[in-house]
């Protein structure tokens, strides 16, 4: 017997659906082991049930499989022009005139197919690029004056550093004249002192053999 063609809707009983969810739910399963086996593929494979029931299969970790998807996607993001699969045909039509129009202004900024342009569209574009050039020279006055601000601010800090050290080295050097005062102070009041030896006439015996005696203060 020929088995029939299964129509692609919402299965209506409760029952048959959940028997068609976990059949096709395992098959799906083996299907993503074999495709791992036979083609060395890094698959991952997430299934939400009706109810909410999560199941899962990866050939190798979970985590970094969807960690290398989305780092995939960010860089195709990144690399591939915006879809307009999701609009109409009149809205991307309309999105694709501005972006030619974009591009033609674009062109005529940076000094290119000038050759059709009338004398008003030359002025325009003049008028667009002085309105242009004063907002730079604005912009570049605003970071000039901010960069002498932080000079500034820079040189206070300095200056201030600068104070601290000069107080501190003046008082190292009171204190060392301090100490070179007290020490030339001893120093003097040493050299100033009456000698310890005092010459005296005092003898013993007759005059004319007198001998001269120190008498010793210590």
């Amino acid at each position: 017997m020929v088995r029939g063609k299964t129509q692609m809707r919402l299965i209506e009983n409760a029952t048959s659906r959940q028997v068609t969810f976990s059949k096709r739910r395992n098959g799906l399963m083996k299907k993503a082991f074999e495709l791992s086996v036979l083609c060395d593929a890094e698959v991952a494979l997430i299934i939400f049930s009706p109810r909410g029931k999560l199941y899962e299969f990866a050939n190798s970790s979970m985590q970094a499989t969807l960690e290398r998807y989305r780092k995939h996607a960010k860089t195709k993001e990144a690399l591939d022009p915006p879809s307009l699969e999701h609009l109409n045909h009149e809205e991307a039509a309309t999105l694709m005139k501005k972006i030619e129009q974009l591009e033609v202004s674009k062109r005529k900024m940076l000094g290119e197919d000038l050759g059709s342009c009338s004398i008003d569209e030359l002025q325009q574009v003049e008028l667009q690029l002085e309105k242009s050039v004063c907002k730079i020279r604005a912009r570049k006055v605003e970071v000039f004056e901010e960069q002498i601000k932080q000079l500034k601010h820079k040189e206070k800090l300095l200056e201030a550093e600068n104070a601290k050290l000069l107080e501190k080295w003046e008082s190292e050097a009171e204190g060392v004249k301090e100490v070179e005062r007290g020490e030339n102070l001893m120093n003097y009041a040493e050299s100033s002192s009456p000698s310890s030896e005092v010459e005296t006439e005092l003898f013993i015996g007759p005059p004319e053999t007198r001998p001269r005696t120190f008498l010793s203060l210590n």
